[in-house]
């Protein structure tokens, strides 16, 4: 509910900065917070990972980049996928060690992918894709994926049609001085590589939680993990009073649009028969 995309840094019409990736690492002291307060992901999503994808995620070898405390990847896992974590930063890695310690996890980035070439079905990346260089991280995806994989690039989003998310959103806004739109509505055109044919697809749901899950949500994004304790403390203060008037039995319906962008690297699919010679 931040503007713009939660985590985009503010120059990232181009390409990331040399100063970005030390903010991703700011997540690493909030670990176990994003662990408990992040929204996951409807079945829907992975349902249209399917489709769009052209094949079934049991039994397929994913590689989930910037997996941090395994959101995306359990939920992978779960649909029997064989999940490859990739995740940079070491508390990230640590709480998704903690969390699920039968899944194998490398310490890397997208820029620079410590996996072997034409090795995955899949690579996905959940609320990730917009920490990389683009103009590294799409060659390295298309070297990682066999001929017919896909990558998959999908972004939370909060639903701004509903009135009190807009209205969070634009006290956010004027706290953070952006000027840009509502987040989730301009990440394809500013992070899809154009030289890739991305289909894209929608999935809009909603979670139920606790006022507090949904302060601390807020509090896990980049913007407040660069801004300091203090003035993160007095804005979700103030923002706590509010909403307790809007949802006094404590429970605050967030509702979310997943904005899905799943491209196929060209190539016969794993499944297809060899050519004739």
């Amino acid at each position: 509910m931040l503007p713009a995309d939660p985590d985009v840094p503010a120059s990232s019409h181009a390409p990331l900065t040399p100063a970005a990736p030390s903010r991703a690492l700011f997540f690493d002291g909030a670990a176990a917070q994003y662990a408990a307060a992040r929204p996951g992901y409807p079945p829907a999503l992975f349902d249209a990972v399917e489709e769009l994808a052209r094949r079934p995620l049991r039994g397929a070898r994913v590689v989930d980049v910037g997996a941090g405390t395994g959101i995306s990847t359990r939920l992978l896992h779960e649909r029997g996928a064989r999940v490859t974590a990739v995740e940079p930063g070491p508390g990230m890695a640590e709480e998704l060690h903690r969390a699920l310690p039968y899944v194998p996890i490398v310490r890397g980035d997208g820029n620079h992918l410590p996996i072997a070439t034409a090795s995955a079905d899949l690579i996905t990346y959940a609320q990730s894709w917009h920490w990389t260089d683009r103009s590294r991280a799409t060659p390295e995806a298309l070297r990682v994926l066999r001929p017919g994989g896909a990558l998959a690039l999908w972004w939370n989003v909060s639903d701004h049609s509903v009135p009190w998310i807009a209205e969070q959103d634009a006290r956010l806004r004027r706290f953070f001085g952006a000027d840009e739109g509502a987040h989730g509505s301009p990440v394809r055109s500013r992070h899809l590589p154009s030289e890739l044919g991305f289909v894209n697809r929608t999935v809009p749901w909603s979670r139920r939680v606790s006022l507090d899950t949904h302060l601390a949500n807020l509090g896990t994004h980049s913007a407040f993990l660069v801004l300091g304790e203090e003035p993160t403390h007095r804005f979700l203060t103030e923002e706590r009073d509010r909403l307790a008037e809007l949802f006094p039995d404590g429970a605050v319906e967030e509702s979310y649009v997943v904005d899905l962008s799943v491209a196929i690297r060209p190539g016969p699919s794993p499944a297809s028969p060899p050519p004739r010679s």
